[in-house]
């Protein structure tokens, strides 16, 4: 009789299940097996873990969508403050230019930054859904092969 470790995906999500064939099933039966019941874990479940896994492509649900305008309500609030800073020194216009370049800026680092935490999210929501898949997936495949005389672990 022998014993086997079935790997289940090949990225860092990876689980393992332990088989051992209690009922003397040959190396032959257990290749049989192991597949058979893998279709029917995929049919059950619609997860393929012999299949990549990818990320879902960009809809407009998915896409960044920022919660306001950073760039222009920086170069706004920038061009305020320059205009008030370059009327005390003589020039509000010159005040004004530097204010908005450096309002602008600012507005774009916080749109980078809030572009970054969304796809993140997005991220952790996929790999959440993908472990949960697996996880619903490994159910299967054990049903199934204990059904047919394996114990799983």
């Amino acid at each position: 009789m022998l014993s086997g470790t079935f790997v289940i995906g090949g990225s860092a999500h990876a689980q393992e299940l332990y088989i051992y064939p209690s009922k003397g099933q040959s190396q032959a039966q257990q290749d049989k097996d192991r597949y058979e019941c893998h279709t029917w874990a995929v049919q059950q479940t619609g997860f393929d873990p012999s299949k990549p896994q990818t990320m879902p492509s960009n809809t407009a649900s998915s896409q960044y969508q920022p919660s306001q305008p950073h760039v222009v309500k920086g170069a706004a609030r920038g061009a305020a403050l320059g205009a008030v800073g370059g009327a005390i020194t003589g020039n509000a216009g010159k005040g004004a230019g530097a204010g908005a370049a450096m309002g602008g800026m600012a507005g774009g680092f916080r749109r980078r930054d809030e572009r970054r935490q969304q796809a993140s999210a997005q991220a952790s929501d996929t790999s959440a859904a993908m472990s949960k898949q697996q996880t619903a997936y490994n159910r299967a495949m054990a049903a199934c092969l204990q059904g047919r005389g394996y114990n799983v672990n």
